[in-house]
């Protein structure tokens, strides 16, 4: 029998055993599929349990190491998608009743990569419906109900990335795949207490993913650790042909990791100004001391103004118009009459009215936007902010009354506009024993410097090894 740590373990300690023949990826895959299926329903995390499909893959990647085949780190390791990812063995209901039988022939791009890097596929993971398009304002705006964070189940675990982010926290599977368009990773890692990385545009294919804004829709990996964070992202990275606006850029991440870094000159780090000052008590101690933390090893410039730009409204105007010609269809017919959340029943009327001059006009300041933000990033390396201003929000109020009062800024939709990376790893507790999260923004292509900072700062804490008291 496995211990009871086992579930809660790093990708990189998971693969360790597996490599060493001391974790059998069967047995492994085994203890996940169980926990998908005993604690998944409790927290409304998980659509579809693949069991069958896990456990042939399983056997498959032992087959490969009894001949001497080992793919890499992510070898007989068992993960979850969020489910607005193509899979030919699954439904694909992207979290919406009228879709919730919805299949596809094919996988998509990130799917295959992973099957090609050794990962075992065992779960299709619950989303907030068409990840928030039509507008939400509540936590059960999915068929599949309010997704949990296993921390306290009267809150929510995050969204649109719901079941990624409470799945990986209550250790039902090692890692998953998420999706971000303005805050879709960060959110749920900040709500859950895992780490969660928004690659760069382009960076990662979106071939076989459902499409809510094209110019800002991104996927990444939801961890444990920014350590893991860089191991996935390594085998989902790259260009695809098949999906035209990835870029010639590739990623890597060595397994055998250096743990004393490189040296370097000292790093220079921006904290957003009105990003914690406002923000809940617990989240703003939190943020100033793990910026002690940071400290050991970076020069911190305090209250630094993001470039001054209408960053929400161009945001809303972009996400408005791009859902809108997503699902006209759905609009159009009035199928929207049977998504959960009484918003977004409506939310796509009003999103069709935005005018094309006001898309237009929107798409037209992210050049001056990123241009900008270059500029900001010659001064600083990296820019950190609380990621969150609070806790989870309960799944009994709307989120609009769950906290008044808190007022902080966030980078969140600004960064997702320039199509910079960002992660987000736990940095405390605040209230109700929820997790509390800070977050990395550096400029483009600069996952490896944002993955090396988080993992230092684990390095020198240990929130991310704290684990929830469920199961």
């Amino acid at each position: 029998m496995l211990p009871d740590t086992i579930p809660f373990a790093s990708v990189r300690e998971l693969a360790e055993r597996i490599r060493a023949r001391k974790l059998s990826p069967v047995e492994l895959t085994e203890v996940y599929l169980d926990r998908l299926e005993r604690i998944g329903p409790r927290l409304g995390a998980v659509v579809t349990v693949m069991r069958d499909a896990a456990l042939e893959e399983a056997r498959e990647r032992e087959r490969e190491l009894r001949r001497g085949r080992w793919r890499g780190p992510l070898h007989g390791v068992p993960y979850g998608a969020k489910d607005l990812l193509a899979t030919h063995n699954a439904p694909t209901s992207w979290g919406a009743a009228p879709y919730k039988d919805q299949r596809f022939d094919y996988d998509a791009t990130v799917i295959r990569r992973l099957r090609e890097a050794g990962a075992v596929l065992a779960a299709k993971l619950a989303m907030i419906e068409l990840a928030g398009g039509m507008g939400y304002n509540e936590a059960g705006a999915s068929f599949t109900g309010p997704c949990r964070t296993p921390w306290n189940l009267n809150f929510w675990s995050g969204g649109s990335s719901s079941g990624p982010g409470a799945a990986v926290a209550a250790g039902l599977v090692a890692f998953a795949i998420g999706s971000e368009t303005s805050g879709s990773i960060i959110t749920p890692a900040a709500f859950s207490g895992i780490a969660g990385l928004r690659p760069t545009y382009g960076l990662v294919s979106r071939h076989g993913a459902m499409a809510l804004s094209w110019t800002l829709d991104k996927l990444g990996p939801m961890c444990r650790t920014a350590d893991d964070c860089g191991l996935v992202l390594a085998a989902i990275a790259g260009p695809d042909p098949s999906d035209p606006t990835t870029r010639d850029v590739r990623f890597s991440y060595p397994f055998q990791r250096q743990e004393v870094p490189p040296k370097r000159r000292r790093l220079r780090i921006a904290v957003m100004k009105d990003s914690y000052e406002k923000a809940q008590p617990e989240v703003r101690e939190n943020f100033l001391r793990a910026l002690d933390v940071l400290r050991r090893f970076a020069e911190i410039a305090m209250d630094i103004a993001l470039p001054d730009f209408p960053y929400g409204p161009a945001v809303s105007t972009i996400v408005d118009a791009e859902g809108a010609s997503a699902f006209r269809d759905l609009i159009e017919s009035g199928r929207v009459r049977e998504l959960a959340s009484p918003q977004g029943r409506v939310g796509g009327y009003a999103a069709s009215l935005v005018t094309a001059v006001d898309y237009l006009h929107a798409m037209r300041l992210r050049a001056p936007m990123r241009r900008a933000w270059v500029e900001m990033f010659k001064k600083y390396d990296v820019l950190v902010a609380p990621s969150r201003s609070t806790v989870a929000y309960p799944i009994d109020k709307p989120f609009n009354q769950a906290y008044p009062g808190v007022t902080a800024s966030s980078p969140i939709g600004a960064s997702n506009l320039v199509g910079v990376p960002a992660i987000s790893v736990s940095n405390g507790f605040g209230q109700n024993g929820l997790p509390t999260g800070i977050q990395f923004i550096g400029p483009t292509f600069s996952e490896k410097l944002l993955i090396e900072i988080a993992h230092r700062y684990q390095q020198a804490t240990d929130w991310h090894k704290r684990r929830p008291m469920i199961g």
